[in-house]
């Protein structure tokens, strides 16, 4: 039979998570991250007060969720791994408990025939890291160098792709732009430090790693399309500086190892450029990626500025564009997120247009969905909704791999329903659903979708 939507031999099918979202946090004498303190000091705040001591229990059953990757056809699938709990505090001695973990976890997806990519860091600081200013300290940069070099140690002979980091912008703008991350500052000049200091950590993390280990290591990305409202001039600038801060401002260091011209002028004119060091520059240009993840879920549609910024207000990226809602817009009436398929289709092309056609793949892409149970029939959750969603992106990258675009895989937001930060387990992204009360186990129709798209390497219509 022939499909209409045939991928590549060896296409990564699977799916990601993290280590804060999923493994839970109170066993394995894990050391403290800045979640574990933020929910601490401010339950408040996290979606019905649920916090992230257990999630969805991974660090126990991992086993049943590997069998149940497998079974729905995973070859591939990414983790993380938690700094706080491989080294407690951050810096000093390895908790042999987590090294166990990792390496039993790491076996298992092995033993089950699927490839693990393993990920460093996903917005989870280790607290006593964060009490000496996180990334805004150059010290913790050279923290997570050795950290990073402890985890190649450790299981680098089996894992043979690496991430330095999972969406850099998001702990800038959450903990340092627009306060749904700790530490909760609004400072765009530690915002611009912040992500200085992890585009210096991960080019560090790149050149140990090649120097010593033999495999791939990259950085995943939440590259979001900046779409002018129109084709006038000022509308073109608005989503221009949106693309330098948000998309740019990491996909330059990491692929071409140095930063957009423009960039740095907008940054000097506004006296807002961060401290760098000598070698610096030499150390991006000669320690950019192998492999670049690219996480995608909606657009972002920008016009030029209704009013201009009041001169006393702080320095923000928002000074220079205002968001837009395109009329007659797809929008998932259940997350309040426009549905773009064709954004995949367009930042593949702008992947190898502009930057080298760098081997890369879709390491997220997802609809959550809140209260899913309402879609329960005979026990399963009918998520129709999810598999046209799928679909639809699917079908562009297909033509994006049609017009020569070097995309190696499909990752979904994510495996299991996990702990989703402030949203806690508000909205649903699994391909199986999860039990808060009993922790059990059930998949959804997207699952079995899935299954039978892996097995078959694509799809009909």
């Amino acid at each position: 039979m022939t499909l209409n939507y045939q991928f590549p031999k060896g296409f990564w099918w699977g799916s990601a998570a993290s280590a804060t979202q999923t493994e839970g946090s109170n066993q394995g004498d894990k050391g403290k991250n800045i979640w574990d303190h933020w929910f601490e000091i401010e339950p408040n705040r996290f979606f019905e007060g649920v916090g992230p001591d257990l999630t969805s229990d991974f660090y126990n059953r991992y086993k049943e969720d590997i069998s149940n990757m497998k079974a729905i056809g995973h070859n591939s699938f990414r983790m993380s791994i938690s700094w706080a709990r491989l080294i407690p505090g951050g810096i000093g001695e390895v908790n042999p408990k987590a090294v166990t973990f990792y390496n039993n976890v790491i076996d298992e997806l092995i033993a089950n025939d699927i490839e693990p990519f393993v990920n460093l860091f996903h917005f989870d600081m280790p607290l006593e890291l964060q009490e000496v200013g996180g990334w805004e300290n150059r010290a913790v940069v050279n923290a997570y160098v050795d950290y990073a070099k402890v985890a190649f140690d450790l299981f680098g002979d089996r894992v043979k792709k690496w991430f330095t980091f999972n969406e850099p912008i998001v702990p800038v703008e959450g903990g340092y732009l627009y306060d749904f991350h700790y530490p909760n500052l609004v400072d765009a000049k530690k915002a611009i430090q912040v992500a200085y200091h992890t585009m210096i950590a991960s080019a560090k993390a790149v050149k140990v790693y090649h120097a010593q280990y033999d495999g791939k290591i990259g950085i995943v990305l939440n590259l979001t399309p900046s779409y002018p409202r129109s084709q006038n001039p000022a509308d073109l600038k608005a989503s221009h500086i949106c693309d330098l801060f948000f998309n740019r401002s990491f996909l330059d260091p990491a692929v071409k190892g140095e930063y957009p011209e423009d960039l740095i002028e907008l940054l000097e004119e506004h006296g807002h450029l961060p401290k760098t060091e000598a070698g610096d520059q030499a150390l991006l240009k000669e320690n950019t990626i192998d492999l670049l993840g690219v996480n995608y879920y909606q657009p972002r549609r920008v016009k030029a500025k209704e009013n201009l910024p009041n001169p006393y207000s702080p320095f923000m990226p928002d000074w220079f564009f205002d968001n837009y809602e395109m009329p007659g817009r797809k929008m998932n009436p259940y997350r309040g997120w426009e549905i773009y398929e064709k954004g995949i289709y367009d930042i593949m092309i702008n992947l190898k247009e502009n930057y080298g056609n760098i081997e890369s793949f879709i390491s997220e892409n997802g609809m959550g969905v809140q209260n899913e149970e309402r879609f329960l029939k005979n026990g399963r959750i009918e998520d129709d909704y999810r598999i046209d969603f799928i679909k639809g992106h699917l079908k562009w990258l297909h033509k994006s791999i049609e017009q020569g675009c070097n995309v190696k895989g499909y990752h979904l937001w994510t495996f299991m329903d996990n702990w989703s930060w402030m949203n806690a387990y508000k909205n649903r992204y699994g391909f199986f659903s999860v039990n808060l009360k009993t922790q059990e186990r059930t998949a959804k129709k997207s699952a079995q979708w899935f299954a039978e798209v892996s097995r078959q390497n694509g799809f009909n219509d």
